[in-house]
């Protein structure tokens, strides 16, 4: 017996049903966990930071070897936590005389031209 138009649609409803619901649970927990994800690592760099600030605070009188001998955290992460803190991007400096965002020209520098290739001499022997 074959099966009416009517079950074919209410099987592809109910099995679309099932699937719906696994796809918004999957996004839920994506979501709620991307969350927290991004709260943590925002703690994480504030630690971060101030951790830094320590560090450049006590370098007058305790240098990064000593302080991974005396907590046992390795004298890479202090570094790295340390250069962290006071690497910065430079502000870019204008040149006198040009106005806010007035585009600079250069003339053409004639050490970084392309020069043009030397043809290569034949080495196909004229039969001789």
């Amino acid at each position: 017996m074959a099966t009416t138009t009517d079950e074919i649609q209410r099987r592809v409803e109910e099995a679309d049903t099932a699937r719906s619901a696994k796809r918004s649970e999957a996004a839920r927990q994506v979501g709620e966990l991307a969350q927290r994800r991004a709260a943590v690592a925002a703690q994480l760099e504030d630690i971060e930071r101030q951790l830094g600030d320590v560090l450049a605070g006590a370098q007058e009188v305790i240098d990064i070897d000593e302080l991974a001998r005396f907590t046992d955290v390795p004298a890479a992460d202090l570094t790295r936590w340390l250069t962290a803190r006071t690497t910065s991007r430079p502000k870019r400096k204008r040149s006198p005389g040009r106005a806010p965002g007035e585009l600079r020209t250069e003339k053409p520098n004639p050490a970084s031209a392309v020069s043009e290739p030397r043809p290569r001499a034949s080495t196909v022997s004229n039969g001789t």
